[in-house]
């Protein structure tokens, strides 16, 4: 019979411990040969690595229940409802906005969204988020382009977007939130594909 000290025990103990096995397995075996004890040992991993495997499908779990949350369906079900689609994007630049906020980057116009709506626009797979703060562009030149001018960019967005500062392009929008200000026209060319009734 091996006999193991009392400090090998120990460590041992806790090997086992620090491999998820516990200290019960250590003290099963204590008593056998090496070569004997080492298929538990080796079982000791693959059982820790169950509890994490267990462990894991639990979260998961939760988080499906939450996702089944009514408070996250009523919030899916209004992002749905929030317009989408395809619009030429023109660009401009003025010292003063409709909202009297200054002119910033992230500073766009629709003469259909309410000022304060946010809007994610794409472009050959580039995505930026602007803010409804100005009116335009006007009926005339909504009209002029195919798709409709939905959305005037401010010159700074166009230029990260293009590489040109004063651009026409054809974009990918989808409103993330509508905002609550004045909104300039209820009706005209491109209405129905700004506010999703098309």
């Amino acid at each position: 019979m091996i006999r193991f000290s009392t400090k090998a025990i120990a460590g041992i103990a806790a090997g086992v411990a620090l491999a998820g096995g516990g200290v019960t397995t250590a003290l099963a075996y204590g008593g056998t040969s090496e070569a004997a004890s080492a298929p538990q040992a080796q079982n000791a991993p693959a059982q820790a690595e169950k509890r994490v495997d267990s462990a894991a499908q639990d979260r998961m779990l939760v988080a499906v229940k939450k996702d089944k949350d009514p408070k996250n369906a009523k919030k899916d079900a209004k992002a749905a409802a929030l317009p989408g689609g395809v619009s030429t994007a023109t660009s401009f630049w003025d010292p003063s906005t409709a909202s009297g906020k200054p002119m910033s980057y992230h500073t766009i116009a629709s003469p259909y969204w309410p000022l304060g709506t946010k809007v994610k626009i794409t472009y050959n797979g580039k995505s930026e988020i602007g803010v409804v703060d100005d009116f335009g562009p006007a009926e005339w030149a909504v009209a002029q382009h195919n798709p409709p001018a939905l959305i005037d960019l401010s010159e700074k967005m166009m230029q990260h977007l293009t590489g040109t500062a004063s651009n026409s392009i054809t974009i990918k929008f989808q409103v993330l939130e509508l905002g609550k200000g004045g909104v300039y026209r209820h009706s005209g060319t491109g209405y129905d594909t700004a506010t999703g009734k098309a």
